[in-house]
């Protein structure tokens, strides 16, 4: 089986605001627009969650990252039983859509919280948290955030084990 990757010329019009001339953000965004990119699965490699930022075994597949000027980018994050991540925040907040198992999430200060398939999180900008699986099931969720001055998350102390069993 061969996978081929193909490329769709499509042309938006991206209108000026009023008073603007040539704005070099604006050009380099209407030249990402030009292009329709299909990143198929399998293209792209996993990665193991590193232990300076996870507890367990955590599996992590890139999704997406928005061409420049787009701030976004996106991931697939699975969790092995009793998986979790360190505390952390985020500098523009983070959206987590649950897509298998059975998952906790805490902010700093509130309680564990049992997250399922379907359910979306969003933790605000620079809200200290952490998410994982729960101690028997596995849980997989999309993570999505935005870039500030090259920066989307910041990676804090370790969830200990009374915090996360709590």
């Amino acid at each position: 089986m061969q996978l081929v990757q193909t490329r769709q010329e499509i042309t938006y019009e991206v209108p000026a605001a009023r008073g603007e001339g040539a704005c070099p953000a604006r050009t380099a965004f209407k030249e990402a627009l030009r292009t329709m990119e299909i990143k198929r699965i399998g293209t792209q490699p996993s990665a193991k969650g590193s232990a300076d930022w996870f507890t367990g075994t955590v599996r992590i597949d890139a999704l997406f990252q928005g061409p420049d000027p787009a701030l976004v980018s996106g991931a697939s994050v699975t969790f092995e039983p009793g998986a979790s991540t360190a505390w952390h925040t985020h500098p523009l907040g983070q959206t987590l859509i649950v897509t298998a198992g059975a998952g906790w999430v805490q902010r700093e200060g509130g309680p564990v919280e049992e997250i399922h398939p379907g359910d979306v999180v969003w933790f605000p900008p620079h809200e200290k948290h952490w998410h994982g699986a729960t101690p028997t099931t596995a849980m997989t969720h999309i993570a999505i955030q935005e870039r500030l001055d090259g920066k989307v998350v910041d990676w804090l102390e370790h969830v200990t084990e009374g915090q996360y069993r709590k």
